[in-house]
């Protein structure tokens, strides 16, 4: 049987945090932020709030529910603000040992029958839980970027979560008006694992001199119907996270598909990381 969930708490309030914790809110839980700071923590509730806005403005909320879903969101600095929570979803930096650490601290906050989440992308969920007395109660809930307009949640089960805590990801997720696919705890999960191999291709096809990034690009945009080209796509990702996604996946399976491209590893290190730097296959 699923718990009900009452009431979300989401560990960090940055491009994934803060989209997660729009999403909760606007599906009516109470949802508790925390940040390392206080600034980074206005900073997260400022991206909201201005999410929000621009949705008055285009008159796809109104301003009676906007101030309703801010209501509904406390920020916090204070990890003990989790204590009465019934799900806790993690969304902080792609980091083994700061999941394991906020998870350790989570394990003696929430209560014994709350659930635990990592937001990874790529990450090993049961090597996360092995730090909390409750791995069965633990999984993953990885959402898609932006999380309020992506329809769609990844599930992963680890050997050691049990089918009701999977029942609850679950019902929550559908609560959210999300559409649900189920993985197994394998490195980069289902879209990932299909997704980064594809880029890294790109990436290598484009080195390799076999066309430029526009055809490339305009191949797979018209040729397969994708809304966009795996080049551009890889810019909007973010450079640095493809390759930590490449890396901790190569080191897993050593499969070549997953070996990064001198050409990516030259561009990360130039802080040329895509749209968020103004700079990666393309200008911005």
């Amino acid at each position: 049987m699923a718990l009900k969930i009452k009431k979300v708490g989401v560990v960090g309030c940055g491009t994934m945090g803060n989209g997660i914790v729009i999403t909760c809110a606007q599906a009516g839980y109470p949802v508790v932020t925390s940040e390392v700071n206080n600034e980074l923590m206005n900073k997260g509730l400022k991206t909201i709030d201005g999410f929000l806005s621009k949705g008055v403005e285009k008159g796809k909320v109104s301003k009676a529910d906007k101030d309703a879903i801010m209501g509904r969101i406390k920020g916090t600095i204070d990890v003990k603000d989790f204590a009465d929570c019934d799900l806790v979803i993690e969304a902080a930096t792609e980091n083994m040992d700061i999941k394991k650490k906020i998870f350790a601290q989570l394990d003696t906050i929430v209560p014994p029958q709350a659930i635990l989440a990592t937001n990874t992308s790529c990450l090993s969920i049961m090597h996360v839980a092995t730090v909390t007395k409750r791995p069965d109660r633990v999984l993953g809930l990885h959402f898609m970027n932006p999380v309020p307009i992506m329809k769609l949640l990844e599930i992963v089960r680890t050997i050691a979560t049990s089918n009701e805590t999977l029942e609850t990801g679950k019902e929550f997720g559908k609560s959210l008006g999300k559409t649900i696919v189920i993985a197994k705890d394998t490195p980069a999960f289902i879209v990932n694992a299909l997704l980064i191999p594809y880029l890294l291709s790109a990436m290598r096809m484009y080195d390799n001199g076999v066309a430029s990034k526009e055809d490339i690009d305009t191949g797979i945009n018209l040729g397969l119907n994708h809304p966009m080209g795996p080049l551009t796509l890889a810019d909007h990702i973010g450079l640095d996270t493809i390759l930590f996604v490449a890396d901790a996946s190569y080191n897993e399976f050593r499969d070549p598909a997953w070996a990064a491209p001198a050409l990516l590893r030259k561009m990360v290190a130039a802080n040329w990381l895509g749209r968020k730097t103004g700079k990666g296959f393309y200008q911005y």
